[in-house]
């Protein structure tokens, strides 16, 4: 080899040391992408959600706004919701349609709010109970038929959007009355508020109803404008300020023994989502069911003890009478509505038959638990708390 091969040859060849460092950066380089991974650094994607509830000290804002932290804590801060108040863009009333045209992507109500465009929305929350509480309601929504129910109906009313379920609320009570209620004769005549089908199930009652919203509830109640009213649980009516007016809160009704919250979502803003987006919005929801529904355990009772003991409220089990009657009422309000509206009957019966196979189980499943409450802590009535 000529004395200008061997020059070419060692300056065409890289050394084994050459070779080795920059296959080392190489390596580390590589290692530093596997250990940091492209992150997205855009703005999160912000949803904006109307409630038709009012902010500060409400438990049900509260619960809007666990949905909304449990959207952002499970997208990483990728989707967010722009909780705003009751009337903060639009009336309560007009959430449904605000939703469908986008001028809000996202509502938190009760499908009650929308009971006039159509009937059969009440049976999706403040229907007859044929033995179901609010979570066997939200069973027949999701493994009885009823979402396609849902559907059908969201679709006749001329909703746009698609719509999630979450917290089964407790049964609510009668309410807040002027003196101890126990027979019909008592309620008959009585100006009283409440709202969806339980309008029609007391006014067969003999009951004189009007249908006012929240807020309203505490003032008409203390001007006279009704004589008794419900709302929804002890903690929301505290917060009224309900027991200023009354001092007879009866618990338990078959007026509207099961509801829960709608979360209505635009649908071309749910469908311009990514698919790991939509699924963490519907599953958001069903941990929001949990853990709302623990939490209201917790605080109704708590706000209940506090009625009683730092307010004198009086509080009763609504008779077997009035509660009988009003398992009357809704017999001839179903029925009613059975001959005059064929979805309505629709639905109606998908709900017995899912309440009849499934509340057969439940029911004779079920041991007495008053029995166990009362072998540990004596009669029900006379229990401090």
């Amino acid at each position: 080899m000529s004395k200008k091969e061997k020059t070419l040859r060692r300056v065409k060849t890289p050394s084994r040391r050459k070779f080795f460092k920059a296959a080392a950066a190489t390596g580390a380089a590589a290692a530093a992408t596997i250990a940091m991974p492209n992150v997205a650094f855009g703005a999160p994607k912000t949803l904006k959600m109307q409630a038709a509830w009012p902010s500060g000290a409400n438990i049900f804002f509260e619960m809007a706004g666990d949905y909304a932290k449990m959207v952002s804590d499970m997208s990483g801060g990728e989707l967010k919701i722009d909780l705003q108040p009751v009337g903060a863009v639009v009336k309560t009333s007009e959430i449904g349609q605000a939703v469908s045209s986008g001028v809000l992507d996202m509502g938190h109500w009760v499908t009650a709010y929308w009971y006039g465009k159509n009937p059969a929305a009440s049976l999706f929350g403040t229907g007859p109970s044929y033995g179901m509480s609010s979570q066997e309601v939200m069973g027949w929504m999701e493994y009885g038929g009823g979402r396609k129910l849902y559907e059908e109906v969201i679709s006749k009313v001329g909703f746009n959007y698609i719509g999630f379920f979450h917290m089964p609320m407790p049964a609510q009570p009668f309410g807040w009355f002027k003196k101890n209620v126990t027979k019909v004769s008592d309620v008959k005549g009585m100006k009283y508020r409440t709202v969806g089908l339980a309008t029609n199930v007391l006014t067969a009652m003999g009951m004189v109803v009007r249908q006012l919203p929240g807020g309203e509830i505490q003032p008409a109640m203390k001007t006279g404008l009704i004589e008794a009213a419900e709302f929804n649980n002890p903690t929301s009516d505290s917060q009224f300020g309900m027991q200023d007016v009354s001092k007879h809160y009866h618990l338990g009704s078959f007026h509207q023994s099961q509801e829960m919250f709608e979360i209505p979502i635009n649908k071309k803003t749910f469908g311009g989502l990514e698919p790991k987006h939509q699924a963490i919005l519907k599953n958001a929801a069903y941990a929001a069911n949990t853990d709302n529904y623990f939490k209201a355990l917790v605080r109704y009772s708590a706000d209940l003890s506090k009625l009683m003991n730092k307010h004198k409220v009086n509080v009763y089990q609504t008779s077997d009478e009035i509660l009988a009657q009003q398992l009357k009422g809704w017999d001839k309000v179903i029925g009613d509505f059975n001959k005059k509206d064929p979805f309505f009957k629709k639905v109606v019966d998908s709900q017995k038959a899912y309440a009849k196979r499934v509340m057969k189980y439940l029911l004779m499943n079920q041991p007495n638990y008053r029995l166990a409450y009362e072998n540990e802590f004596g009669n029900l009535a006379k229990v401090k708390i």
